[in-house]
């Protein structure tokens, strides 16, 4: 016979808990980690889960104002609610801008737009979730294993405020090195041409009538790793297993596929390139177009195989999700009934009228997307059902694998696939199809987004003692304040990037992987605008890959969508993940120890990333306002570029062994994220 549920507080013990000072210390945190993450996932398609810095910060902040453990974790709570809304924002958002749905991203265009996508999906999110917290949260089935070490933050305590400071100090380091490198007292980014040996000698003809041959060879652009505070973070979060992969996806690109078509095509391609001042040819424009019209389609292909092949491994966890979606919809009934404090949820009137009030308020979108009411209830309806049950799968995939591993980008494919094909059969075409297969798209993503991190703090609140409404209501705040924030460091980054000569969204700096590959499959569905000779060779890539058996074809895929200076950063961080854990196993540490290595080098590579997110975006900001950062040098010596790098090195290696502590110390919680 299992034993009851002892929750750390007792639901009989009062303490003060949904105080305005957790709340607003949430949504502080919900919109900077929320920018942190759209900054990252814009630029290295991948975003970091917000639970754990989140439940550092708040328990450092209000030990110091005296508060309690239920204050943290509503803070916590709030806070990291803006990390799932931004994830399933820029899986989607900028795909309208990409796929030309939305003629601009300006204000008067996109706001009202991009906060109604997130604010429906967010909402959604929460009212599902609530309808299925009871059953799922008690499941034995579900280990939820970074809400267990979420919690146990918490219940660690005094320790609390240390990692904050551990997490601070390198916040602000990484904020300095990257604005270093904008103010060129180093080169962040180098890059340089390479011939690839010279099999032959083609001549490409220039200049009009005037015949000027020009040897072309096989030839590609290579780049140095960018000195990154963000992208040497990421690395050593996901390790040198799944760093290596995805840059193996960059090599291939830039150093087999690029000069390859270089060499073959190169007399073609070279004529819809303006020749030098002199007559050469342009090798680093031509490379780069090489890569943006063929390569990245290529890329498209393998990472739609890769998404379904991340859904077909997951099949079994999928369909016990989709049975007890059903299933733990009937045993819902009771919501809010309850009168114990640790069972309170939000009344069912109240969640099942939400869920009317947002049915409706999507078919006056999706009217407003299509100009059809047919396809407008259809696109509303899918949109419900589909977000139910993949709120219900993304919830038990986080009691599964953790939030960290959710497959969002793979749902949402789903979703594009089956919105697109249904608009194509009701007749709905053109770019007012694309329009609403995204719309439709972003509502579903930020609510499995949503669904699965809220889920997963209600876990950690289950296990604290906290009050279910309590948290409900706090992640509507917290959803609310990030919907309307969020569309803020996406027109910095992308507005930026076009006042430094880029195109926005998709351009090699602002790549978006995920929401280019929503937007080629709603344009080929829907638009039939999708290069299908180029996506079909990145499926048979990607089938490729499957069979001779790597880990992630999606993550190979998206190394090759990005440009090489970042995922070759990226594999440095997994290489400095890896010198790291080399030393730490060739000491004497026992596993307290080795725990707390493991959680500083988590803490100082979270904290790298945040540094220069929120730098990146107070850079964007003044690139949009017309007022480029001052330049130390114009051309930074090689050697400053070097230093750096050897910067980042010794703070991502040394410190977490320097946190190793005595051997008598107690193993503190292990961050998972």
């Amino acid at each position: 016979m299992s034993t009851p549920h002892r929750p750390f507080v007792p639901p009989d013990l009062k303490m003060s808990e949904f105080t305005v000072r957790a709340v607003v210390l949430g949504l502080v945190m919900t919109v900077i980690l929320g920018a942190a993450n759209a900054y990252l996932g814009l630029r290295a398609g991948m975003t970091i889960a917000a639970t754990y810095p989140a439940a550092v910060i708040s328990m450092a902040v209000l030990r110091l104002l005296k508060g309690s453990i239920l204050e943290e974790n509503i803070a916590r709570t709030v806070g990291s609610i803006g990390e799932s809304v931004a994830a399933g924002a820029i899986f989607t958002i900028p795909a309208f801008v990409i796929s030309k749905a939305w003629p601009s991203f300006d204000f008067g265009t996109a706001y009202w737009k991009s906060t109604v996508l997130m604010l429906l999906g967010g909402g959604l999110g929460i009212l599902f979730v609530t309808l299925l917290r009871r059953v799922m949260v008690e499941d034995p089935d579900l280990p939820f294993p970074e809400s267990v070490a979420a919690s146990e933050i918490h219940k660690a305590g005094q320790r609390g405020a240390d990692a904050a400071k551990l997490l601070f100090i390198n916040m602000g380091l990484g904020s300095v090195i990257y604005l270093l490198g904008e103010m060129k007292l180093f080169s962040a980014s180098n890059a340089f041409l390479v011939p690839i040996g010279q099999l032959g000698k083609s001549f490409v003809r220039l200049g009009g009538p005037v015949t000027t041959p020009v040897p072309v060879g096989a030839m590609s652009q290579f780049s140095a790793p960018a000195i990154s505070p963000a992208y040497i973070g990421v690395g050593y979060i996901i390790g040198p297993r799944l760093a290596a992969l995805n840059f193996s996806g960059g090599v291939v690109a830039w150093g087999l596929l690029v000069p390859l078509l270089i060499y073959f095509l190169g007399p073609q391609l070279a004529g819809q390139v303006a020749p030098n001042a002199d007559g050469s040819l342009p090798w680093a424009a031509l490379a780069t177009r090489v890569w943006f019209a063929i390569v990245r389609p290529i890329a498209v292909g393998g990472m739609l195989v890769g998404a379904c092949y991340t859904l077909f491994r997951m099949r079994t966890s999928l369909a016990l999700g989709m049975k007890r979606a059903v299933a733990d919809l009937k045993k819902a009934g009771g919501t809010g009934e309850a009168t114990n404090r640790t069972e309170i949820d939000l009344n069912a009137k109240v969640v099942f009228g939400g869920l009317g009030a947002v049915l409706v308020c999507m078919i006056v979108l999706y009217y407003y997307f299509t100009g059809t009411l047919p396809g407008a209830l259809t696109a509303a309806i899918v949109m419900m059902i589909l977000g139910f049950f993949f709120a219900a799968v993304s919830g038990n995939l986080v009691g599964m694998i953790g939030s960290s591993n959710n497959p969002i980008s793979g749902l949402t494919l789903a979703t594009v696939i089956i919105a697109a094909l249904l608009m194509v059969a009701i007749g709905v075409k053109g770019i007012t199809g694309v329009a609403a297969v995204l719309g439709v798209a972003a509502v579903v993503c930020v609510s499995s987004a949503v669904s699965g991190e809220m889920l997963q703090d209600l876990k950690v609140g289950h296990i604290l003692g906290g009050t279910p409404r309590s948290m409900q209501l706090g992640d509507f705040l917290g959803v609310f304040v990030a919907s309307i924030a969020l569309y803020f460091p996406l027109l910095l980054l992308h507005q930026g990037n076009i006042n430094e000569g880029g195109i926005g969204f998709g351009d090699p700096k602002l790549s978006a992987p995920q929401a280019g590959l929503m937007a080629s499959l709603s344009q080929g569905i829907v638009g039939g605008e999708m290069a299908w000779p180029l996506v079909i060779v990145g499926i048979m890539m990607g089938l490729a890959l499957i069979m001779v058996q790597v880990k992630s074809p999606m993550l190979f895929s998206v190394g090759m969508y990005l440009p090489l200076e970042t995922t070759f950063a990226i594999f440095i961080g997994g290489v400095f993940r890896w010198i790291t854990d080399s030393i730490r196993d060739r000491q004497d540490f026992n596993d307290a120890q080795k725990a707390r290595i493991e959680n500083a080098g988590v803490l100082t590579a979270s904290g790298l990333i945040a540094g220069e997110a929120l730098m990146g975006l107070v850079k964007a900001g003044f690139s949009f306002a017309g007022k480029p950062l001052p330049e130390i040098f114009q051309t930074p010596p090689w050697f400053m570029a070097v230093l750096a790098f050897l910067v980042l090195a010794v703070i991502v290696i040394r410190t977490p062994l320097s946190r190793a502590g005595s051997p008598d110390e107690p193993a503190p919680p292990v961050a998972i994220m």
